[in-house]
C-alpha cells in the first residue's frame, strides 16, 4: 500500500483509493448507458457483425471493451489491437499472428489465404474471431481500413467466421462519410455513440467506486456532486481527476466530508472550466 492510499484509508475509512486513472475491472460502474452499449456489444459479436462504438475521450469505452472481453465464454477468440497505426499489411500480420499463424508469407494474398484457412479451422472447432480495434480513428490510410472491410468476406453462405468491433471517438464518422469508405460503412452493421453520464449516474458513479473501496457512508456532498458534474461535464474519466484531487483538497484542510468549495479549488488546480450554472 502507498502512503498516500494509507493517508486515505485513515481519513476517509478506505481500503483503496477509489478514482484510480487504471481500468480495475473491479470498480466497473454499468450506468444505463454503458449496459446499452456492452449489450448491444455483445448481440453484436454473437451475430458476428463488424460494430462501430464511438465517445468523446474518457467516456468509457476501453473500460467497456474490457468487460466485453471479460463476458465472452471460451467459443471466442479475442484479437485486441490498441495501437492501430498499422498499414494494411501491418495490420493483416498482426490479426495473423495473434491468431498463431506463422508469418513467412512473402505476399499478402499468401498471408489472406493462411488467415481464412485458420479462421475456418477455428469455425470448425466452435471458435469465432473477435477483432477489437481500440482508438480505430488513428487508423492512417484507408487501406488499412479496405483490409477491415475484406475480412468481413470471411463468411460462408449461412453464417460469419467473425466479427470486428472498431472502437473510436466521434469524428471518425466524418471520415466514413467520404464515398470511399462507403464499402465499409456499408458493412457495419451496429451504430452506437456513448454518451456522458447525467446528474444522477453521476452521483451512482461515485458511490459505486467509494462502496468498492470500503466507505458505505456519505463522503461527496450533494452540493460536491454537483460541482463535480458541472465540471467534468459527465465523463468518468474527468470525474477520477476531479474527485482524486478533491480528496486531496479535503485532506489538506482537515476536512472529514467533501464540500463543493473543496471540489471548486480542485478544479482550479487542475485548470479544468465548468459551464455556467445556469
Amino acid at each position: 500500500m502507498t502512503a498516500i492510499a494509507e493517508v486515505f484509508q485513515e481519513a476517509f475509512g478506505l481500503k483503496e483509493r477509489p478514482f484510480s486513472k487504471t481500468p480495475d475491472p473491479k470498480f466497473l460502474y454499468l450506468s444505463r448507458v454503458h449496459e446499452e452499449a456492452l449489450a448491444r456489444l455483445q448481440y453484436a459479436v454473437e451475430e458476428k457483425e463488424i460494430v462501430l462504438l464511438t465517445g468523446e475521450i474518457g467516456c468509457g469505452k476501453t473500460t467497456l471493451t474490457r468487460a466485453l472481453m471479460d463476458s465472452l465464454d471460451e467459443s471466442y477468440r479475442v484479437v485486441y489491437i490498441l495501437n492501430p497505426r498499422l498499414t494494411a499489411n501491418q495490420f493483416i500480420r498482426t490479426v495473423s499472428k495473434r491468431l498463431d499463424i506463422e508469418i513467412p508469407y512473402n505476399y499478402k494474398d499468401d498471408l489472406l489465404e493462411a488467415l481464412y484457412d485458420r479462421v475456418y479451422e477455428l469455425y470448425e472447432e466452435g471458435i469465432t474471431p473477435v477483432i477489437i480495434i481500440d482508438e480505430a480513428q488513428l487508423i492512417p490510410k484507408r487501406e488499412t481500413f479496405e483490409e477491415i472491410r475484406l475480412l468481413s468476406n470471411f463468411q460462408l453462405d449461412h453464417t460469419n467466421l467473425l466479427s470486428i468491433v472498431l472502437v473510436a471517438q466521434p469524428d471518425i464518422k466524418r471520415r466514413f462519410k467520404h464515398r470511399t469508405y462507403a464499402p465499409l460503412k456499408q458493412r457495419i452493421g451496429m451504430f452506437y455513440h456513448l454518451p456522458p453520464l447525467d446528474r444522477e449516474e453521476v452521483k451512482k458513479y461515485i458511490e459505486h467506486r467509494l462502496s468498492v473501496s470500503g466507505r458505505k457512508e456519505e463522503l461527496f456532498t450533494e452540493g460536491a456532486i454537483e460541482e463535480i458534474y458541472r465540471f467534468s461535464k459527465g465523463i468518468p474519466r474527468l470525474i477520477n481527476s476531479i474527485a482524486n484531487a478533491t480528496m486531496l483538497e479535503a485532506l489538506s484542510n482537515e476536512a472529514s466530508l467533501i464540500l463543493p468549495e473543496h471540489v471548486i479549488q480542485a478544479a482550479k488546480e487542475l485548470e479544468i472550466s465548468g459551464p455556467g450554472k445556469d
